[in-house]
């Protein structure tokens, strides 16, 4: 009786997949403010800041490169996504069905899925780092690909199936338990990073700086690790969430907005959760490496430990599900489209399941900044479309929504201006060198001037007897 009850309420959850939310639904400034919050003082923090550290960024370049980045991200936010996501109510996926056309959309879903599930993945495992210090697991390295103990894997299941069980109930349950966690990690990260302070060597306001450059953002690379530059901060803390702002999948999260102007509430998670998570736990791994001779192990949930104490190892795992329950939320709308019979929570249940054995494997770790900067990347071109689709094609005399219109499933301008723009980045890529993290701009404008020059042709031979609204 209690299983039909449980699945009885998933199915009555109703996340307005295919149709605008209605104004009943609408949610206040709150919501939005704990979300991001909760969803960007995450796990992942535990382990970019640490990568800047092993990447030597100069302490210069990391405080005011992280600066200019985040606010970027949050204009992106606050300027590109939110207005749209406010004006039709409709998620990422649909909108994009009334651009792109079934055909196309079933196969980003597809792909923006995965990467999702891949990125919350990356999540669950950082959290496993602190499940397992009780039990003695022996933990991941900067080289470790594959699984290291069956251990791990178990650690890895327990917090993937906690994590997919909250994501199962929607976004109010996802909003509800961001607000929850969010404030007093925030003050786990930043406690524990100045009570490190003294052990490095800041023992006043006026030691900082020296300590900082000298022991901490030395602007000196770990064996085996690229050196980075501030311009490579400014365009990941820009880009690290490129796919939800400029790529607009979190179309489907601001549609629940009252305002547009909601969408600024991303300085929460852009400045509390990354610009001061990534300096705090910078310090924690620059502590973690003076304490353990510069150890190759790679484990947020000990370098945290080593610093507050069980406090510090609760934060990394409250951490982890606070960014994968989100995650694992838009992860479950985006497949739920290609089968769009299936009820979301069921959709869900098995990206949760898909996403917890991909978090199996430490890689994901390992190379977040590079995967999430690809990630982004390959996402991006559909959120041009979608812009120019929403602001400029009228003014070309074009027809937006086409494909609804025109009655097609696969819009071929838009394809075009994904597929092009990918091959245009490979070619930057390899054969100028020039690193995944600077590619998101320039193919922006790509994508868009694609998708213009292309719908003037495309549309023009094609019927457009139902496209004429």
């Amino acid at each position: 009786m209690k299983k039909k009850g449980i699945v009885a309420h998933l199915e009555a959850v109703n996340e307005y997949e295919r149709e605008p939310i209605p104004s009943s639904k609408l949610k206040g400034l709150k919501s939005f403010i704990g979300m991001y919050a909760g969803e960007h003082t995450a796990g992942t923090e535990f382990v970019i800041g640490p990568l800047f550290v092993a990447h030597g960024v100069a302490a210069f370049d990391l405080i005011v490169g992280l600066f200019v980045g985040n606010l970027l991200a949050v204009l992106s936010w606050g300027f590109l996504t939110a207005p749209i996501a406010v004006k039709t109510r409709m998620t990422l996926y649909f909108q994009l069905e009334k651009i792109c056309g079934t055909s196309l959309v079933k196969f980003y879903n597809v792909i923006n899925g995965v990467m999702f599930c891949f990125l919350a993945g990356s999540m669950i495992a950082v959290s496993a780092t602190a499940v397992g210090i009780p039990f003695g697991l022996a933990m991941p390295s900067l080289s470790d690909m594959l699984p290291n103990s069956f251990g791990w894997v178990v650690a890895v299941f327990v917090i993937g199936a906690i994590t997919t069980v909250v994501a199962m109930f929607g976004y109010q349950q996802v909003s509800k338990f961001a607000n929850i966690a969010a404030p007093w990690m925030i003050l786990i990260f930043l406690a524990a990073a100045i009570a490190v302070l003294p052990e490095l060597g800041v023992h006043s306001i006026s030691d900082f700086w020296a300590v900082a450059n000298e022991k901490i953002w030395t602007g000196v690379p770990m064996q085996g690790q690229s050196q980075f530059t501030f311009w490579h901060v400014m365009f990941f803390a820009w880009f690290a969430n490129m796919a939800m702002h400029i790529g607009m999948s979190d179309l489907s999260i601001f549609r629940y907005a009252k305002k547009w102007q909601y969408g600024f509430s991303s300085a929460t998670g852009m400045f509390i959760g990354h610009y001061f998570a990534w300096l705090a736990s910078g310090i924690l791994y620059a502590l973690f490496l003076q304490q353990s001779n510069n150890s190759a192990e790679f484990a947020p949930g000990v370098v945290a430990f080593n610093a507050a104490g069980i406090a510090g190892a609760v934060c990394v795992i409250i951490a982890g599900w606070t960014t994968a329950n989100p995650t694992i939320y838009r992860a479950g709308l985006a497949l739920q489209s290609v089968v769009p019979k299936w009820k979301t929570w069921k959709v869900t249940l098995i990206t949760g399941l898909v996403t917890t054995i991909a978090a199996c494997f430490p890689a994901l770790v390992m190379k977040l900044l590079d995967f999430v900067a690809i990630y982004g990347f390959l996402l991006m071109p559909m959120g041009a479309v979608i812009f120019i689709d929403f602001h400029v094609l009228k003014r070309f005399g074009l027809s937006d929504f086409y494909a609804e219109k025109a009655g097609i499933k696969l819009n071929w301008a838009a394809g075009s201006a994904w597929i092009i723009t990918l091959i245009v980045g490979l070619l930057l890529n390899k054969l100028m060198g020039i690193e995944v993290f600077f590619l998101g701009f320039p193919g922006w404008f790509v994508a868009s001037a694609i998708y213009i020059i292309f719908s003037k042709f495309y549309q023009s031979k094609t019927n457009l007897k139902t496209a004429s609204t």
